[in-house]
């Protein structure tokens, strides 16, 4: 049987695609493989939301092509495959595929063809697929990644996600009730929902209110969580709803990209700093003790040492947990790479090492007072150092602790007894009463 090998970079769409395309080739036979030197197919599921992501990409390629045997193919899949299409053939003479989200259904072929010695490209926006009828390939049966919305509909000006994932579009919401009613059933006990803007949800009969509701009363699902929200579409049903379904996670990634009303209006975000201010503090009366992560980008063209500083004063006032940090990209066909004012690769680069200390410096406190508190944590598996088990509570902090394998799947209670400012060091507590579970 044919071997497939899948390399993931970037997003949870990219990973919940992924075990897509894993689903789609095993009804063809393949099995799956992680080892790319005895791969028959070695796909690439690629990023292109930085220029540094795609460079990645290019260089692993060239790594992962003395691994063909003839006859074998080479792929590249994703949204840099959308975005470059039949450029990417002429860029990588070992490429065989180039296929975008939305052509994965056409796998099997399309490998075909490759063996024959046809090199192609398949890149359509096919706005009606969902992939209903195919079954995602999953490693982890306790923890899954569920896709309720593809594409976007907002236009960003840095944002290239419009141009790779296509338009805006929802499943409905019975079908994705029927999915997590199966993934629970087979002991997946957490489910995340995906969508570029997956709080503006709608299938023309419901909003995200409901599927947070319908996905929350499925038996046997613990937690449930969703990413990534746009700030505005957190309208007061869907509060509610976050408020009154005891599965939904105290943890929202809720993205600013920055902190200047006049960077965001460049941006074409659709808040000012005010407004944002406004989710943060709705967002939290509605769910008391959310930890709140979010994304931010310095050096955006324009961006005055002015605006970068309020950026720096917001995440001082909101106080999140954590916060991904980047210099702005210019990706190809984006607006933003016609706006005057761009900032020197050197005053980005001190600007996010700036904030990176600010991030770091508040999330450390804010951990270092939850030293000593109880927590329930889902063991996730293995930590990647050391023989520890990893586990995350519901406010999305990582704990690492000695365990059984055995415990790998199932919820523990444990107290925190450090931190290395992202991380915590914890102790598994026996009997389950000994202190308070706090979040």
């Amino acid at each position: 049987m044919p071997r497939i090998y899948i390399e993931t970079y970037g997003c949870q769409m990219n990973v919940a695609d992924s075990e897509l395309m894993f689903g789609v080739l095993g009804r063809e036979g393949y099995v799956r493989t992680d080892d790319p030197t005895q791969a028959d197919v070695l796909l690439v599921n690629t990023c292109a939301v930085r220029d540094h992501a795609e460079q990645r990409v290019l260089s692993r390629l060239g790594e992962l092509k003395q691994y063909k045997r003839p006859g074998d193919v080479l792929g590249v899949v994703g949204c840099m495959a959308q975005r470059l299409g039949e450029r990417l053939l002429g860029r990588v003479p070992q490429v065989d595929l180039v296929i975008g989200p939305d052509g994965y259904r056409g796998l099997p072929e399309l490998i075909a063809r490759a063996r024959g010695g046809e090199r192609a490209a398949a890149v359509e926006f096919k706005t009606w697929e969902h992939y209903e009828d195919v079954p995602p390939a999953r490693e982890i049966s306790v923890l899954a990644f569920v896709t309720v919305q593809r594409g976007c509909d907002y236009r960003c000006t840095f944002c290239i996600v419009p141009m790779t994932r296509g338009p805006e579009r929802s499943r409905k919401l019975g079908d994705v009730v029927r999915e997590v009613e199966r993934l629970a059933a087979g002991g997946t006990t957490e489910v995340t929902l995906l969508g570029q803007t997956v709080n503006s949800y709608a299938d023309d009969e419901h909003d995200f209110a409901d599927l947070l509701r319908a996905v929350g009363a499925v038996p046997g699902l613990r937690r449930l969580r969703f990413t990534s929200p746009y700030p505005t579409d957190f309208t007061d049903r869907v509060l509610t709803a976050m408020a009154q379904t005891p599965v939904v996670c105290e943890h929202v990634h809720l993205p600013v990209q920055s902190g200047s009303s006049r960077v965001l209006k460049r941006m074409l975000r659709r808040y000012d700093r005010a407004r944002y201010l406004d989710v943060v503090a709705a967002l939290r009366r509605a769910v008391p003790g959310i930890a709140l992560t979010t994304d931010i980008i310095v050096g955006f063209p324009g961006e005055t040492e002015a605006d970068f500083r309020e950026t720096v004063s917001l995440v001082e006032e909101v106080g999140y947990d954590d916060a991904y940090t980047f210099k702005y990209s210019a990706r190809e066909g984006t607006p933003a790479t016609r706006i005057p004012g761009a900032i020197p690769n050197d005053v980005a680069g001190e600007r996010l090492e700036r904030l990176i200390a600010v991030v770091r410096g508040m999330a450390r406190r804010k951990n270092v007072g939850l030293v000593g508190t109880a927590h329930e944590v889902l063991v996730e598996g293995k930590a990647k150092r050391g023989d520890l088990l990893q586990g995350r509570t519901r406010t999305n902090k990582v704990a690492l602790f000695q365990g059984s394998d055995a415990w790998i799947g199932t919820y523990r209670r444990v107290r925190f007894t450090g931190t290395t400012g992202s991380t915590f060091t914890a102790w598994p507590l026996e009997p389950a009463g000994e202190l308070a579970v706090v979040g």
